[in-house]
């Protein structure tokens, strides 16, 4: 199991957006509701939806705020309804960048994403430019604690899993995209609490930031996107050299 330099070496950057529980919740009531407007309100049978709602259960988002975010995908609370969008588009130094947002205004989600972009050295790109070169995956998080390398590894390939990376706090499973339910039902049945299980798009060649100060263009950039209102998930290719993220850090 490989440790990795990703954005999760300078995740505590991402933090200061994801600390804050009304964003997180946020994130996972759109997701909450885009998952029983796909498949119904009934957890047992959606299993989107039943995905959706563990992850929300994991950050501690109350009860009533997952009921409402049920009954708003089912569209028992009027309004317009709520719809899956993904944006794609280049930053600083080329570095390329996937969004995946929930939104009940096309046009002002499409402008704000714009606006973001350019404002920040970089530009909106036409769809399949960028997302051509990621991989789409299913993600599964396992706590760490307790749980050596090899015991996570043998459970997670028995369960039917491609791979398993992480770190000395999580294991990272991943799965074929039409596996991941699978997986996670096999995982859950051996006694494993999954933290998250979500599709997600891995970069196949990652670009290492070299520069300091492209490095802090482009960690401000991801930072605006993800924490802008309507964003669900933002997917990158950049990876930040050591020596730059330690004087970032000095």
């Amino acid at each position: 199991m490989a440790g990795h330099n990703k954005w999760s070496k300078v995740k505590h950057i991402k933090a200061r957006v994801d600390a804050i529980k009304g964003r997180v919740f946020s994130k996972c009531a759109h997701e909450i509701a885009l998952a029983a407007r796909a498949g119904g309100g009934d957890v047992g049978m959606n299993h989107r939806l039943r995905a959706a709602v563990d992850n929300a259960k994991a950050v501690s988002m109350p009860k009533d705020g997952i009921d409402r975010a049920i009954k708003k995908g089912l569209g028992e609370l009027g309004g317009d309804a709520i719809q899956e969008v993904t944006y794609e588009g280049y930053g600083p130094a080329g570095i390329a960048f996937i969004i995946e947002a929930a939104t009940d205004n096309l046009n002002r989600t499409a402008a704000d994403i714009r606006a973001i972009f350019s404002k920040n050295g970089g530009a909106v790109a036409t769809p399949g430019s960028v997302s051509y070169q990621f991989d789409r995956k299913g993600e599964i998080r396992v706590p760490a604690a307790g749980i050596g390398e090899d015991q996570m590894m043998d459970a997670a390939i028995m369960a039917g899993a491609d791979d398993v990376q992480g770190d000395e706090s999580e294991h990272v499973i991943y799965t074929s995209p039409t596996e991941l339910a699978a997986v996670a039902s096999e995982l859950r049945k051996a006694g494993f609490a999954i933290a998250s299980e979500k599709l997600t798009s891995v970069p196949q060649t990652p670009s290492v930031v070299a520069d300091p100060d492209i490095a802090r263009h482009v960690m401000k950039l991801y930072d605006l996107l993800d924490g802008y209102d309507d964003t669900l998930n933002v997917f990158t290719n950049f990876e930040v050299a050591d020596e730059v993220l330690a004087a970032l850090d000095a």
